[in-house]
Formats: structure tokens, C-alpha cells, sequence
């Protein structure tokens, strides 16, 4: 018995130093990020596995599993600053593993016209076991659109005017604490720049509206937060 635990003891004392340095220093850690100098590059937000591209068509999107419309305030939980109502584009949705980076870039150069924090009561999660297996360690595209989580967790949506208009949706994980923020409404951003960070895993829904858009990312991809260029403005 004494032999056993002689190797059981190290062994534990091992695993619970790499859980610990896993989320308390890698999970924390901010590399260098350098944005490619292209004014018609529309960079990642984030790191993590691109999980769907939809068209948004006069402000809704539609739901193939639902069987009905999704407008894109149930998404953001907040109207444009600006009152006008969304128009054509895309929505990209990422999905932040707990192995990804987890700091939040801007998309393109804007201003940011408005942020909305949205609370909850109790956040959803946003994954089962199998599909965080899929997502996170097998790497495999999984169809992540409509479900609950995403019109109902924690989110807070950054507002921002370029070129065309953004709005970066960070949705919390059941697990998350809080999202922290770097910015402020009326700042001015260059592509790239860091905005926030949110904690454990989350996703991002990155609606982009314009209709002259070359994407260069596929669902599946995995993504890096201001290197990978999701797609081109005409």
C-alpha cells in the first residue's frame, strides 16, 4: 500500500501542476499579434474554429433548424447605436475552445459607435461532451448555429463603423466569470487592436454587413485572432 501511494503522491501532485499552470498561466497568455497591412482584410476577432457563415438578409438570418427567422437583435440583444436597422451581409460565427488564445481583436479600422453589456440569470453551456470533444480535440466542424445559447447567455456586443458595419457579439460558456474590456464608445481602432478578454470558453459572432465580400475562410477553419483574414472587401 505504501509502495502504491509512494507513486500515486508525485503522480497527483504532477497532474495537479499542470491543471493548475493550464488555467491560471496558459489559459491567461497574450502573444504578439501583427495585423496584415491589407485596408481590404477583415481579420479575425478571435482564435478558435470557424462553426458557421450565414447570410443575413434585410436584418434576419434564417434558421434551418428552428424552421423560422432569426432577427440579428436577438443575437447583439441590443438595436444599432445609430437607430437604422441592418441591412445584407454575413454572420461568422467562432467558437473559442478553452486551448485557444482568449483575448478579442478588431475586425477592421473603425470607430466604436456603442457597446451593450446583456446579462443572465444562468448561462447556458454552450457545447455536450461529445461536440467540445469535436471542437476541441478532434478539430471537427460542428453546426453550432440557433441553439439556445447563443440568443440567451451573457453576451456583450461592440458596436464598430468603418468601412462597413461591425458588431463583435461575445458570448459567454456556462463556466465563464466575466469579460473583460479595453476600449470605450468613441474610440477610434486599428485592425487588430486588442479590445477584451473573456474568460474559459466562449464564442464570437462577428456580423458583417456588405454585400461586396470575398470570404477567404471556410467552415472547419481554425482561425487566430488578428492574423487570419476572414475575408476581403471589394
Amino acid at each position: 500500500m505504501r509502495r502504491i501511494l509512494r507513486i500515486l503522491v508525485p503522480v497527483a501532485v504532477v497532474w495537479a501542476a499542470v491543471v493548475l499552470f493550464l488555467q491560471r498561466v496558459w489559459f491567461y497568455r497574450d502573444p504578439v499579434r501583427v495585423a496584415p497591412r491589407d485596408e481590404d482584410a477583415v481579420v479575425s476577432p478571435c482564435d478558435g474554429q470557424v462553426v458557421y457563415i450565414r447570410r443575413v438578409e434585410d436584418g434576419v438570418i434564417e434558421s434551418e433548424k428552428l424552421g423560422q427567422k432569426i432577427r440579428v437583435s436577438e443575437i447583439t440583444h441590443a438595436e444599432w447605436p445609430d437607430g437604422a436597422i441592418p441591412g445584407t451581409g454575413w454572420l461568422i460565427g467562432i467558437y473559442m475552445s478553452p486551448l485557444d488564445v482568449h483575448y478579442n481583436y478588431a475586425p477592421v479600422a473603425g470607430r466604436i459607435t456603442g457597446i451593450e453589456h446583456t446579462g443572465a440569470k444562468a448561462n447556458l453551456p454552450m457545447v455536450d461532451l461529445w461536440e467540445y470533444v469535436q471542437l476541441t480535440w478532434l478539430r471537427r466542424a460542428v453546426d453550432l448555429f440557433a441553439k439556445r445559447y447563443a440568443l440567451e447567455n451573457e453576451r456583450q456586443t461592440v458596436f464598430i463603423e468603418g468601412r462597413v458595419k461591425i458588431a463583435m457579439v461575445e458570448i459567454a460558456d456556462k463556466f465563464v466569470n466575466k469579460i473583460r474590456t479595453y476600449v470605450q464608445v468613441g474610440d477610434t481602432l486599428a485592425p487588430g487592436q486588442k479590445v477584451s478578454f473573456i474568460e474559459r470558453g466562449s464564442q464570437v459572432d462577428l456580423f458583417l454587413f456588405s454585400e461586396d465580400v470575398d470570404f477567404e475562410v471556410s467552415v472547419g477553419d481554425q482561425v487566430y485572432g488578428s492574423q487570419t483574414v476572414l475575408a476581403r472587401l471589394r
